[in-house]
């Protein structure tokens, strides 16, 4: 995956952020999260030391709050901010189309993960290989009856999964990360039948 933000722009949007308001942190990494719908969270990793960079430049200002530090724009800040409109302008536009392509990645990977898991499933309920589809099916009641325990399972499981998956997306914290490890804990499991 190319990165969300280009070299300088993540600095850049912190300071669009704290323009609205003073904000610590986990808030600007929060609002990163909203801001991507979920599809991007940058990690403090990422975050904090632009934020000391930002300091350091005069461009924020850092007050402790307790144990939080509450982050400011500066007037330096905002002159930055005017003088880049154009710049920020642009960044705006990219981001948006940087949520939309990473909203159909995950879209795609998670439906093909469904797909392939759905065609196992039919695969495993077929007749035996060599029996017309005219045959009769002789399936044991007891297999019959685990397939459709098999099958009550994984609706469950998908609508739970979804459930927990739009939580995420709404509280900022779905990743690619989290779409990787599903699909392959979806084809760990796969593999084991």
């Amino acid at each position: 995956m190319s990165p969300v933000f280009a070299h300088g722009h993540l600095r850049l949007y912190l300071l669009v952020l704290l323009a609205d308001h003073p904000m610590h942190g986990y808030e600007l990494i929060t609002a990163l999260g909203d801001r991507f719908g979920g599809t991007y969270v940058p990690s403090a990793g990422t975050v904090y030391p632009r934020l000391a960079k930002l300091q350091d430049e005069g461009l924020v200002t850092g007050t402790a709050d307790g144990r939080k530090t509450v982050y400011a724009i500066t007037d330096a800040g905002r002159a930055e901010l005017d003088a880049r409109a154009a710049e920020v302008a642009a960044l705006e536009d990219g981001m948006t189309d940087s949520v939309k392509s990473l909203a159909d990645g995950v879209r795609a990977s998670v439906g093909e993960a469904m797909r392939s898991l759905r065609a196992d499933l039919a695969a495993s309920a077929q007749a035996p290989r060599g029996q017309t589809a005219d045959e009769p099916v002789d399936v044991p009641t007891a297999g019959a009856s685990a397939l459709r325990e098999v099958e009550m399972v994984l609706s469950s499981f998908r609508q739970q999964v979804r459930a927990d998956l739009r939580r995420q997306a709404t509280r900022g914290t779905l990743t690619a990360d989290t779409v990787s490890r599903l699909r392959d804990g979806l084809e760990a499991v796969r593999r084991s039948l």
